[in-house]
């Protein structure tokens, strides 16, 4: 990942630790690079711009110890992030983010209960779903035990490093099911489960860990299926005229959120962004250039017909997916990617 930093003279250095009317340096938003990004940029970012808040954005890929480092110890370079589910939560009881001003950003009843926190404002529902390039697989997958049988789907398999949604996959493709996960992974016979189904898969196994990967392996015909955000996928069909396709049943579906970093020296400024990229007639932009669910209740009506079937909020969708149990990594992240990592390495 490419990171684009400024060197500031000391005095807005000091400046930026500390928020205020007056903006010590452009507005700096941070989201997950690739596909969606280039949406956003076209489609909030640089719109944003134009209306005279000056602004440019940078990509990361995640993890609650990057923000805590940026908070704790005084690296003010960032002002709006987008951030996973458990970040979030995990964030929001750690301060590390500024709450949230509702009245000036439209209000909570305007956004779907889950996308409301008094730290976050959701900006996306999507899904990991399995995916395969349908030109090379004509009769594909039908679920995550076919993700495990490489005897009837030879090829590699990729997947997300680190243990959330792995897990869950796992015991899916173990026989679990969807709505019985989370109760068998919060035991440790569970977690063991789960883990002796990834042995099964590891020879076969590859890691990615930037959204953007997962088209570009099934591209270079590097994997024979692979783990994916929805809307890579799609983004990859339309962009690159591919025959991507897309697994819901057994999915795992979730919300990013925009949070506004403590120290932040623009909330002002930050609190306009959000303002202007929750809008319903903004948001419904967005399922045209990629397919992901909008937060803003009052957005869907907006969305042009076509692009329902393929989003993760259509019901046909939501029917076989499961939510992403944003409580249980809030409580298990750390031991368990410790674990991940370790056997990972093995």
């Amino acid at each position: 990942m490419i990171r684009f930093t400024r060197l500031l003279p000391a005095a807005v250095v000091l400046a930026a630790g500390m928020a205020g009317p007056a903006m010590a340096r452009d507005l700096t938003v941070v989201s997950w690079g690739g596909a969606y990004q280039d949406a956003q940029r076209e489609l909030y970012f640089e719109p944003f711009k134009a209306t005279g808040t000056p602004m440019h954005d940078e990509s990361w890929d995640g993890g609650i110890g990057v923000l805590r480092a940026k908070v704790e110890g005084g690296d003010s370079s960032w002002d709006v992030v987008q951030v996973e589910s458990e970040e979030l939560a995990l964030g929001c009881e750690e301060g590390l983010f500024q709450p949230l001003n509702w009245d000036a950003i439209g209000g909570r009843d305007a956004y779907l209960p889950a996308a409301v926190n008094d730290c976050g404002v959701g900006a996306i529902v999507y899904n990991f779903i399995l995916a395969y390039d349908g030109a090379k697989i004509a009769d594909g997958p039908k679920s995550w035990a076919d993700f495990w049988d490489v005897k009837k789907f030879p090829g590699k398999r990729a997947m997300r490093q680190g243990p959330k949604t792995n897990l869950e996959i796992a015991l899916m493709a173990d026989g679990v099911a969807p709505a019985d996960v989370y109760k068998v992974l919060a035991t440790p016979e569970g977690v063991d489960r789960a883990f002796r189904k990834l042995d099964e898969l590891k020879p076969n196994l590859i890691w990615w860990t930037a959204g953007a990967q997962p088209p570009q392996m099934l591209a270079a015909g590097d994997v024979a299926m692979t783990t994916a955000y929805n809307g890579r996928i799609a983004a990859a069909n339309t962009a690159d005229k591919k025959d991507f396709k897309i697994v819901w049943n057994g999915s795992l579906f979730t919300i990013d959120s925009w949070v506004i970093l403590k120290g932040s020296p623009n909330v002002d400024a930050a609190t306009k962004f959000l303002a202007y990229m929750g809008k319903p007639e903004n948001q419904a932009k967005l399922p045209t250039k990629i397919t992901y669910g909008v937060t803003n209740k009052a957005a869907t009506p907006l969305i042009p017909a076509e692009y329902l079937p393929g989003l993760p909020t259509n019901p046909a969708n939501m029917s076989q997916a499961t939510e992403l149990n944003a409580e249980f990594w809030l409580e298990n992240i750390d031991s368990l990617t410790e674990r991940f990592n370790t056997w990972a390495a093995k």
